[in-house]
């Protein structure tokens, strides 16, 4: 799999079209999560759809869902602005979550706060319709090596 989304992330850079990141990973797709690039930000969107319901009585969407969304934002972020030659792989994440998230599309930004020469952490934020009342946020760390480089945790 590494080998295809480092291929597609190569097509899409070289057209500039960071949506086809997320045709490479089956997930994504499934989940309905891909990465965008209107306000010249990137940008990782959840399209709502009924599956992602976890509370039927409220209703609001599924915790695991917005965890999964916020490590997405963060394997997009590290794909598209870092000079990645591998896919990222998850050590850790921790997810805050500080709101109920609505039936409504999810949108999340992610930036990297430190990295080293292997790895590398990411925060992440997701909203609805108000930036600034985030439903989740989450600090994720990623070893950052080639398929072939030895890495020891």
């Amino acid at each position: 799999m590494t080998s295809s989304v480092m291929k597609r992330l190569a097509e899409a850079r070289k057209q500039r079209d960071v949506s086809r990141l997320a045709d490479a990973i089956p997930y994504a797709c499934w989940m309905q999560i891909a990465p965008e690039i209107g306000t010249g930000e990137l940008l990782t969107r959840m399209r709502y759809h009924d599956s992602l319901i976890g509370n039927t009585f409220l209703p609001a969407i599924h915790g695991g869902t917005l965890g999964a969304m916020l490590e997405m934002a963060a394997i997009f972020h590290l794909l598209w602005e870092s000079e990645a030659e591998t896919v990222p792989k998850i050590v850790n994440i921790t997810v805050d979550y500080l709101r109920s998230a609505r039936p409504l599309d999810v949108i999340a930004s992610a930036k990297v706060t430190k990295q080293g020469r292997r790895m590398v952490n990411v925060f992440a934020e997701a909203w609805q319709e108000d930036r600034s009342k985030p439903v989740a946020t989450a600090q994720a760390h990623f070893l950052m090596t080639t398929d072939d480089a030895p890495s020891a945790l």
